[in-house]
């Protein structure tokens, strides 16, 4: 019953970032969209993500809750040394769901509507940012429960140059899936053109700052950079993800390779972290000065464990089929959208 729990609590990590993560990747390309071109983004962006936004949060509670119900000590250690990170991210969730409420609702066009577009897009940047860095931080080892200052307990443990590379490559691993995904959702030339266009620019950018979380890993001692290099199973991994680079610039701009392009891009995504997680597992948690935290040796009792199991099986019964018909309702041809 472990084992089945574990696969529930990966899978949701992987969705919300696939799914999720394209979604915070359409506020962060309206960072990126020429003032002419906005008002058309925002209609397809309203059209493509308006039905299901809201659905794709749910990945990340079913991880919240599976750490809190099976796994308290590691979620106790998370919510506590990185509460300052947690808290901002949720904050950004918080202030882009609004903002992607009032700005559409909103009747009344006045200076408002500029607030909101503000805070969705940066939002929107700041949250996977955030999420990059928590983590960034359950690994790097700095994580120090023998600490007495509030700088060494709350502070040191996420606010340095390995956390933050992996906060910048998360924001690019957004912007890229959101690129891809919206690419094959609009016959508007220009549009196409663009999420085209910034579907291989987040592409190199994710490749630059994977190279930065590489460097950043060595240079700040973490165990990232020697498991990559010495782990088969690892390099296998990210040798496949790179190769896939190949097919996802070819079919780049296909409307009718629209499919293939999101797998591919999904699959390299699903790599890295196989990867990143294959290195570590069961460790999910690494202290300093205590030993580390591991999804085998520190998981809830065996009732405690099956009941969490047979819930989430159970459940996914009833919410799956309902996700799909969902995303399935408000599929449609690429439509048109003028300013």
């Amino acid at each position: 019953m472990l084992v089945i729990v574990i696969v529930f609590f990966c899978l949701s990590i992987l969705l919300y970032l696939l799914l999720g993560g394209a979604d915070y990747g359409v506020g962060i390309l309206e960072i990126f969209t020429h003032k002419d071109l906005k008002p058309r983004t925002r209609k397809a962006t309203y059209k493509i993500i308006g039905p299901v936004w809201e659905a794709n949060h749910m990945w990340l509670i079913i991880a919240i809750v599976i750490l809190f119900v099976g796994f308290p000590a590691i979620y106790t250690t998370l919510s506590t040394y990185l509460h300052i990170p947690l808290v901002l991210m949720l904050l950004g969730i918080i202030g882009r769901g609004t903002a992607f409420v009032f700005r559409h609702y909103d009747a009344v066009e006045d200076g408002m509507h500029r607030v909101y577009h503000l805070i969705f897009a940066y939002s929107s940047l700041v949250t996977p940012f955030f999420l990059g860095i928590i983590a960034a931080s359950m690994i790097a080892g700095n994580i120090d429960p023998t600490a007495t200052s509030f700088t060494d307990l709350f502070i040191h443990p996420w606010l340095s140059v390995f956390p933050v590379s992996v906060g910048l490559f998360t924001v690019c691993i957004c912007g890229f899936l959101a690129s891809v995904y919206l690419s094959g959702e609009t016959m508007d030339e220009d549009l196409t053109a663009f999420f085209i266009k910034h579907a291989k620019r987040f592409n190199i950018y994710t490749v630059l700052t994977g190279a930065m979380v590489l460097l950043s890993s060595y240079f700040n001692s973490v165990s990232l950079a020697q498991d990559i290099w010495t782990n088969p199973v690892v390099i296998g991994t990210f040798i496949i993800a790179t190769l896939l680079l190949i097919p996802l610039w070819l079919n780049l701009g296909k409307n009718d390779r629209k499919l293939i392009i999101r797998l591919i891009a999904g699959a390299e995504i699903a790599l890295i972290l196989f990867g990143l997680g294959y290195s570590y597992f069961p460790d999910i948690i690494i202290l300093k000065n205590a030993p580390n935290l591991s999804l085998l040796a520190h998981a809830s009792s065996p009732g405690t464990i099956t009941v969490l199991a047979w819930g989430l099986m159970i459940g996914s019964l009833f919410i799956l089929p309902s996700l799909f018909y969902l995303i399935y309702s408000f599929q449609s041809k690429p439509a048109s959208y003028t300013n």
